[in-house]
């Protein structure tokens, strides 16, 4: 009963009996994050496969053999390519929906609802659903293409498709996450800056432009920066729908460091390397992206 006490009377102030309640996210955080990432950082340098035989100090070679990769160029490529193109569609049309459904009435909260539902469902089954929807020979989508005189549309087989078909895919499935996060950022912008807008004489278009727009400039600074670190760890969709292909036009950074580290000759060590490189790109652009945004001075 006195250690029961003794117990009770330590933790009696709020900043003690905080970390009680931190203390099973930060365990889930050393063990899934910080841990790994530190043993990422030790195997970088190391020529490692995934079973742990073989082991030598590699020093900055695998850093130096990533340079001189072409194969890493491209994927590097490939993945400033569909950020460059998924994060401000998603913006952009989240925004758009955002601003159609503000109200709070029936039909606008069933079509929130409605929108975010693929937000909740899992990458890899809507990456089948899609790729059996735009097959070729069995897709519903291509077949009616060609009722129409579009004969032979091939989306994830075809170079010039299969990209621009997964920056759709996942911008379907993601902007409703944008969505509700802007829905929330304009319902609490002021009601009077509309209404002495009106009474100035603008109409919706530059109440949006000049209300809207400037005082949502947080929130969107948010989603761009949450939705570029997201966008460049791309890969679950790209490994379901098109396995990098056709000829690497979609294989993303991720899904080359995951075929090094996991595929024939599992090399651990450069695969460890190539998440190293990876972080600090996201470190990067993360950072210059908030530093523009929420660090500026007048």
């Amino acid at each position: 009963m006195k250690k029961l006490e003794s117990i009770k009377r330590y933790l009696n102030k709020p900043s003690r009996i905080a970390y009680v309640f931190l203390a099973p996210s930060l365990i889930v955080l050393l063990v899934f994050a910080i841990i790994p990432l530190i043993a990422s950082l030790i195997i970088s340098v190391m020529n490692m496969n995934i079973f742990f035989t073989d082991t030598s100090f590699a020093g900055i070679s695998n850093f130096i053999q990533a340079f001189q990769d072409g194969r890493f160029w491209n994927a590097l490529l490939n993945t400033v390519v569909f950020v460059v193109f998924e994060v401000p569609l998603q913006i952009v049309i989240g925004l758009l929906v955002a601003n159609a459904l503000t109200k709070t009435t029936v039909f606008n909260k069933v079509a929130r609802s409605i929108f975010f539902l693929p937000v909740i469902c899992s990458m890899a089954a809507i990456g089948i659903v899609w790729s059996i929807l735009l097959d070729g020979n069995i897709g519903l989508v291509p077949y009616l293409l060609e009722k129409i005189g579009i004969p032979n549309a091939t989306f994830f087989r075809d170079v010039k498709t299969a990209m621009p078909t997964v920056i759709a895919m996942t911008v379907w499935k993601n902007f409703g996450y944008t969505m509700s996060i802007l829905v929330v950022g304009i319902q609490g912008i002021s009601t009077s800056y509309y209404e002495a807008a009106q009474i100035d004489g603008a109409n919706k278009i530059e109440q949006f432009f000049n209300i809207t727009l400037p005082q949502l400039k947080d929130t969107l600074g948010f989603c761009l920066i949450t939705n570029t670190i997201g966008s460049l760890q791309v890969f679950d969709q790209v490994y379901v729908t098109t396995q990098g292909g056709p000829q690497y036009k979609t294989e993303t950074l991720v899904q080359y460091i995951y075929k090094t580290g996991f595929s024939q000759p599992y090399n651990l060590g450069y695969a460890s390397a190539l998440s190293v490189l990876l972080l600090v790109v996201i470190l990067l652009i993360s950072f210059s992206m908030y530093r523009n945004m929420f660090m500026k001075t007048d």
